[in-house]
This record gives structure tokens, C-alpha cells and sequence, in this order.
């Protein structure tokens, strides 16, 4: 019975005696039911305390108990994709009890990592490398003559990605493989599914009138003498090629297998067992439901995709009930601002890669629907279908996290900065993300970006900025990339009229001695902290690039220490743009580049993340203190 109006009291009589693998595979099968509803209650009293992926883990439960029981893991390897459905995968490999420190400072992790546990065999968090990786570690046992299997679990979202079918390309031209390849259709990635191809796999997989008429004639040919019931089974293959897509799959030269029901152990138990002993590549199409078994996240797997701690008796409190801080959030700035701007201008178009929530689109899809374009998880189409548009005198906004504009950066080069087309970027999470970690952080950004001819970069510092720059990205005639962090600014109101801001100039906003701290966006407000206690003068600097060099001369003239602040890494960030025009000049001024450090920063609370790498306020003084003691 679906949960959520009681309390989700755990039942642990055989989750309890679950420590790994091995003892999953000690139970009958009857007796696994008891455990998914076990393991079930335990993840909702379980993410309700910590916060985390919820809908996505409530969908995989029963696919996650048939795979370990079925597999031999950790020696049969399962790759998961994307990374946020491996909460059951976690509680069955021995992190039971680590579930309470999940995505916390110095927790496990909300996604597979290999240094983690030997059960995860590859560390996933963006979409659509599952099946690459797969066939890496299949081909890898071909070569070895080892006897073991390959599972890719891809969600049908995933499945979008140009690189899932690059894959699969792949992988139906080798032979002898032991590829198993898990296509999750739970009808939703994290925004609505879109593209034509994921409209006809929900359409005819989940048919109730082709799955209908499929059993019916299955249990009337099961009597036929076996000459005819063959031939009448080679006819039913060449009729669903007409209308199924496991036609699609074979042409790649996958045996496809489905649709099943995902939540059914009676029917995943013996398929799996079934497809352990084929050889060659095999895809197998579940069909499984985002949220199954809590009442809540099944009414609203979107709002329960994604949560931080809630009552998991009451549900998440939502509008009039919904708790704020009171600030805006850099999200809905931007929401905000792309409707105000479409509301002015019909030329703007706004594209998506599959973040339609996460980019704070919501709002304009549904006032623009012939203006908003969700492409699916396809961040390089995205760019160049930007480019495309802008060819035509159209003004394409394309919202996307700093992590993900990652994966098209050839398109950014190539089709749009190269042609110097006016396409813009909001580049959303830009910093430290917080409890999605390494893979989520948007740590890069102005370092990949810095270095490409024709781009400006805008670094807002606070929400009416970040407004205004917005609107002047958006009137340049060129390429354009605006940062900004998660979550709330520094609490100043957007300014309803919007204006064009001086490109590639900064602004004092303290004065003082000897120091001047030059902060890049978010770091601003941190900045200002430490002006205060120090006495030294403050510049917002705005730009990453161009960079105001007439302001940074004018600093090093007059300072006898400059600092450079920014939540991006290092090494090739805005600071090493600093160190250029102090190069060039040939001015000597001392110059403390503090930035992200050059490793790979974990998960936590994101107050203590900047504790930790020296960002906060604390931490910079001392280092600003010390770089005047005499040894220095």
C-alpha cells in the first residue's frame, strides 16, 4: 500500500541481516518482496533525515534487490546511470548505517564513486556514460577470458544523449561481449521527458493494448504443435518491428527484451537469470514508476526529486506553507528576468538541456511555449541548435549548469564563439554546489572560458546586478556567458528597470590601505567582510573578461598587496588573468591569487566547504596577514 500518510516505520527483521551482496543472495526469492518493502520505508525515513534524491531511489528499488541477487557482484560489474538511483544499491553493498551521513561533510556520497566501495565500479553522476564504461569493462573481460558481466542501468532520459547511442554503436560491432543493457523507463528524467524518440518508447512499450494482445496470443500459441508456434513467434517479431523500437536496438545488434515491469520480482527475477546466461550484447527494457510505493513523490516525482529534510508523514510543505529565507535566489532572478525580457522582445528563445526546474524555467514555459525549447540531456545539440537559431536573427538564451556546459564546450568554440554568434549563456551553479560534490561543483568555468576569443564573461556579485547583467549580455552582439551561484545572494532587490552596464569595467566599493581585494561574483560579499577587518579597499570587479586592466594598474599604483577572490579554480582563473595584465605592464606589485584549490573538493555543507579550502572570511585575512610577515 502506497506510504505517506503514516509514519514510514522501518521493518528490518531482514534488511538488518544484509551486509553485503552474499547475504542477499542467501535469502529465497520468496522472502525478496519483504525485503524491497523493507528497504523501501527504511530509504524514505532514511532521506527524509539527510535529504537527497528520493523519486528516482523509490523507482529502483526491486530492480536494484533482482540485480544484486541475480549478479554476482561485485565481480559482475553494474554501472548506473545516472548516479542518483543508487541509494538501494548503497544500503545492500554495506553503507546501511553511512546512510545518515549521506551527502554531508565527510559522508558518503549521494552518487557511485569507486574509492567509496568496491561495488562501485565507476563513478557516475552525469548522464550517459553508463554504457560506454560497460562496454569498456565487457571488452576488458573478453581480453582477459574472464567470465563475468557487464550491466549498464540507463534511465530513459540518459538515453537521449547523443553518447548513449555512440555506444551502443559501438558495442553491436563487437562480438562475444557479455553486455547487459538496463533501459529504467520511468516515463520522467528530471524534467518531463521530451524528443520523439522517448515519446514513442513511452507510447508503444507501455501500451496497455499491444501488451494486452501480446499475453492473450502468447497463452493461445503456447498450445500450438512447436513448428507452428515458432513460425507464428518469428511473425510476431517482424509485426512488432513494424510498431516497437527493440527493432532499433537489434539494428544496432542488441537482442532486446521487454517491456517488463520493473516493480515485478516475479517477472525480473527469471529474465535476469535468463539474460546471465546469453552471450552477446542484450538490452532489456523495464518499465518502473519514479516514486513507487510512497503516495507523495508518485503525485509529484518533480517536487520529490530533489529534496532537503522533510516530514516524510506530512509531505513537503509547498506554497503559502513553504518556508523562505526571504531572499531571492540567483535561479529565480534569472526565471524572473527571462520573462521580463521575453515579454519585450520576441526575438528571445530559451533552450534547455533537460534542466527546465533546476534553470528556473518553469514560469516561461508556460507563458512562452513557442519559444521554449527542452532538447533532452543533449548539452552539445543545445549549443549548436542555439547557434542555428542565431543564424536566423533569433536571440538564444541557453540556461545550463557550469558542470554540464562542460560537456559542449567543442560546440562553444566551434559553432558559436568561432562565428562570434550572439548566443548567451546563463551559466547557472557556478562555485560550489554543495551536497552533490565533485561532480556538480561549477569549478571550472571561468578558466575553460577565459582562454575563448570573442566570449565575454560577466561575474555578478549580487541579485540587482546580476539582473542588469543579464539584460546587457543579452544586447551584446556577440557571445555571451553569465555566472552565477545556487542559492540566495546578498539579499538586494532586482531593480524592475533594466539598464546596460559598462562591459569589461569594475567598481570600487570600499576604500582603504594597502590591500585591495578584487573579488570576481560570488566572492564580493566576502570581500567586503574582510575590507572591513583589514582596512582594505574593496573592487567588484564584474568582468572575468574583458578585464577592467585600466583598474587593476590603477590598484597596483596605489597598494602594496593585491588579492584576487573568486569561487572558481585557480589555476587559469580570473586571478592568473590578473597576473597577465600585471606581467604585461611590467609592474611588480605582489599579487595573492585565492581561489578553489587544485584538487577535486567533496560534498557538504557548502559553509564548510569554503572553511575548508581557505574561502571564508577567516581564513583569507590570515592568509593576507601573513603574506606581510617578513619571511613571506
Amino acid at each position: 500500500m502506497p506510504l505517506g500518510t503514516q509514519p514510514a516505520t522501518p521493518r528490518s527483521s531482514l534488511l538488518e541481516s544484509i551486509a553485503s551482496p552474499a547475504d542477499l543472495r542467501q535469502l529465497d526469492p520468496s522472502q525478496l518482496s519483504q525485503l524491497a518493502d523493507e528497504l523501501r520505508n527504511f530509504l524514505i525515513s532514511s532521506v527524509s533525515r539527510t535529504g537527497g534524491h528520493l523519486s528516482s531511489n523509490l523507482g529502483t528499488i526491486e530492480l536494484t534487490v533482482a540485480l544484486h541477487y541475480v549478479f554476482n557482484t561485485p565481480e559482475d560489474r553494474i554501472v548506473w546511470d545516472v548516479g542518483h538511483q543508487t541509494y538501494a544499491h548503497k544500503v545492500l553493498t554495506g553503507r546501511r548505517e553511512a546512510m545518515a551521513g549521506l551527502r554531508q561533510y565527510h559522508g558518503i556520497s549521494g552518487f557511485p564513486r569507486r574509492s567509496e566501495s568496491d561495488y562501485d565500479t565507476f563513478g557516475t553522476a552525469h548522464s550517459s556514460t553508463s554504457i560506454s564504461a560497460a562496454l569498456g569493462m565487457a571488452e576488458a573481460a573478453r581480453m582477459r577470458g574472464e567470465d563475468r558481466r557487464a550491466i549498464a542501468v540507463i534511465g530513459d532520459g540518459a538515453m537521449s544523449a547523443g553518447m548513449a547511442f555512440e555506444a551502443l554503436n559501438n558495442a553491436g560491432d563487437m562480438e562475444n561481449l557479455n553486455l547487459l543493457v538496463i533501459l529504467n523507463d520511468n516515463e520522467m528524467s528530471i524534467s518531463p521527458p521530451v524528443g520523439a524518440l522517448n515519446k514513442h518508447l513511452s507510447r508503444l512499450l507501455s501500451g496497455k493494448l499491444y501488451n494486452g494482445a501480446r499475453k492473450i496470443g502468447k497463452r493461445f500459441l503456447e498450445n500450438l504443435p512447436p513448428p507452428v508456434f515458432e513460425l507464428a513467434r518469428r511473425t510476431e517479431e517482424h509485426v512488432k518491428g513494424m510498431v516497437m523500437p527493440g527493432t532499433m536496438f537489434e539494428e544496432f545488434g542488441f537482442n532486446y527484451i521487454g517491456p517488463i515491469d520493473g516493480h515485478d520480482l516475479e517477472s525480473l527475477l527469471p529474465t535476469l537469470q535468463n539474460l546471465r546466461t546469453l552471450k552477446g550484447p542484450q538490452l532489456l527494457h523495464v518499465i518502473t514508476r519514479k516514486g513507487q510505493g510512497y503516495n507523495l513523490p508518485e503525485a509529484d516525482p518533480i517536487l520529490y526529486h530533489g529534496v532537503s529534510r522533510f516530514d516524510h508523514t506530512a509531505g513537503i510543505a509547498t506554497g503559502k506553507d513553504a518556508k523562505g529565507g526571504g531572499k531571492l535566489t540567483y535561479t529565480q532572478v534569472f526565471g524572473d528576468w527571462l520573462c521580463d525580457m521575453a515579454a519585450a522582445d520576441e526575438r528571445l528563445v530559451a533552450i534547455t538541456p533537460a534542466m527546465r526546474e533546476g534553470s528556473g524555467m518553469v514560469r516561461f514555459a508556460q507563458e512562452h511555449p513557442t519559444r521554449y525549447y527542452d532538447v533532452g540531456i543533449a548539452e552539445q545539440h543545445a549549443l549548436t541548435f542555439g547557434a542555428g537559431l542565431a543564424c536566423e536573427g533569433f536571440k538564444p538564451v541557453v540556461a545550463i549548469y557550469s558542470t554540464f556546459l562542460q560537456r559542449a564546450y567543442d560546440q562553444l568554440i566551434h559553432d558559436i564563439a568561432l562565428q562570434n554568434l550572439p548566443v548567451m549563456m546563463a551559466i547557472d551553479r557556478a562555485g560550489l554546489v554543495g551536497a552533490d560534490g565533485a561532480t556538480h561543483h561549477g569549478a571550472f568555468d571561468i578558466s575553460y572560458l577565459l582562454c575563448v576569443p570573442n566570449l565575454t564573461i560577466f561575474c555578478p556579485a549580487d541579485e540587482n546586478e546580476c539582473r542588469q547583467m543579464l539584460y546587457t549580455a543579452y544586447q551584446h552582439d556577440g557571445p555571451t556567458a553569465v555566472r552565477y551561484p545556487r542559492g540566495s545572494g546578498l539579499g538586494v532587490t532586482p531593480q524592475a528597470v533594466m539598464q546596460t552596464l559598462p562591459i569589461g569595467k569594475g567598481e570600487i566599493r570600499r576604500n582603504g590601505n594597502r590591500t585591495a581585494l578584487l573579488a570576481f561574483g560570488s566572492m564580493l560579499g566576502t570581500a567586503l567582510q574582510v575590507g572591513e577587518e583589514l582596512d582594505a579597499t574593496v573592487a567588484n570587479m564584474r568582468f572575468a573578461k574583458p578585464i577592467d586592466r585600466d583598474l587593476i594598474l590603477r590598484l597596483a599604483g596605489t597598494h602594496d598587496l593585491l588579492v584576487s577572490l573568486e569561487e572558481n579554480a585557480t589555476i587559469g582563473g580570473a586571478g592568473s588573468e590578473i597576473a597577465r595584465v600585471l606581467h604585461e605592464a611590467g609592474k611588480p606589485t605582489r599579487l595573492l591569487q585565492i581561489g578553489l584549490p587544485d584538487r577535486f573538493i567533496d560534498h557538504g555543507d557548502q559553509a564548510q566547504l569554503m572553511a575548508e579550502i581557505g574561502l571564508n572570511a577567516q581564513a583569507i585575512r590570515q592568509r593576507i596577514e601573513e603574506a606581510y610577515q617578513p619571511n613571506s
